[in-house]
């Protein structure tokens, strides 16, 4: 009895990391996003798919094993998936998806369209002529061949880092560095839960992650905002132009401070209407969000050296007040 808990324990294991379900919350995850389109459909979370499993797909997980009288434990192991039925099937890349299918992978393959930029119209797990379009739309620019069959190619593409609607030269009058380093999940104008658009740029990276001013200002709001944003930083630029840096899980820049591309403004965390640890960076034109994509740099800021006795008084936020230091790391 005792060895065959062990077999299914390394089972559930090898299954989870198969599908990436245990990965650092911190990473968007395509196999994350169709567990959380299957409990959406279930009722069962409540907040937008964004493909990192943070509090809400967790307690989604649970409710789920309680309605099916499964152990409650959070983990989304094979018993777990095949209480989703249909929704929890097939895995992602074991058929040709083509228009009319429906399943987990066609989640999953929604998702990474969605983070590519090309939208879907939602998150369902219907291959229907939404996904159709996008994947076409996509396979065109990635230089695959156009006929809307998803199979390995398409997926392989998918997944690399390069291709899809981005801008290799920054255009307009004024250029930003990357706030965090990594790749970008969600970009501007992803459809919402709500019927919005996303008015800026989602960087799923690891809680803690520094946060840097990306560019020349002052910043003019840091603290609490009620409206969803949570622990918020906006920083006035030239020309009109604001950056906003929201869901930090802590705060180290002040209302008055002059910044430029690498001072340290704070911490990637989760707070505010946030379902994980990521980053928010939104620009603004008179107030108005705009695409972020045409103005944003390939590379972080670079922040200069700074003495060791600098360096000993920006490890305490209370002194890099005081001290007004513009590069701490």
């Amino acid at each position: 009895m005792r060895y065959a808990r062990y077999l299914a324990g390394v089972a559930a294991i090898a299954w989870m990391l198969s599908l990436g379900l245990a990965q650092p919350a911190a990473a968007s995850s395509a196999n994350v996003a169709a567990l959380q389109v299957a409990l959406k459909a279930l009722g069962l979370y409540p907040v937008a798919v964004d493909g990192v499993k943070g509090p809400f797909t967790q307690q989604g997980v649970r409710s789920l094993q309680q309605r099916q009288r499964l152990l409650v434990d959070g983990v989304a192991g094979p018993q777990t998936r095949r209480a989703l039925g249909k929704r929890g099937r097939p895995r992602l890349g074991s058929r040709v998806m083509h228009r009319g299918q429906r399943g987990w992978d066609v989640a999953a393959l929604q998702f990474m369209l969605q983070r590519r930029g090309y939208g879907p119209g939602g998150f369902d797990g219907g291959f229907g002529p939404g996904t159709h379009t996008a994947v076409t739309s996509f396979q065109r620019a990635a230089g695959l061949t156009v006929d809307g069959l998803v199979g390995s190619a398409t997926i392989n593409a998918l997944r690399r880092r390069s291709g899809g609607p981005t801008h290799s030269t920054p255009r307009g009058p004024i250029r930003f560095f990357r706030p965090v380093p990594g790749s970008i999940g969600d970009r501007f104008g992803a459809p919402r839960e709500n019927g919005r658009r996303h008015s800026g740029l989602d960087f799923p990276v690891g809680y803690g992650t520094l946060v840097e001013a990306a560019g020349v200002g002052t910043t003019v709001f840091a603290g609490y905002n009620t409206g969803g944003y949570g622990n918020l930083v906006v920083i006035q630029h030239r020309l009109g132009y604001t950056t906003w840096y929201a869901h930090l899980s802590r705060i180290t820049s002040w209302a008055g401070e002059r910044v430029e591309g690498g001072t340290r403004i704070g911490y990637v965390g989760s707070t505010g209407h946030s379902t994980g640890p990521h980053l928010h960076w939104e620009v603004r034109l008179n107030n108005v969000p705009i695409d972020p994509s045409p103005y944003l740099l390939s590379t972080t800021a670079a922040s200069a050296s700074a003495p060791a006795e600098v360096r000993a008084r920006c490890a305490d936020p209370a002194a890099y007040r005081t001290a007004r230091i513009d590069r701490c790391r």
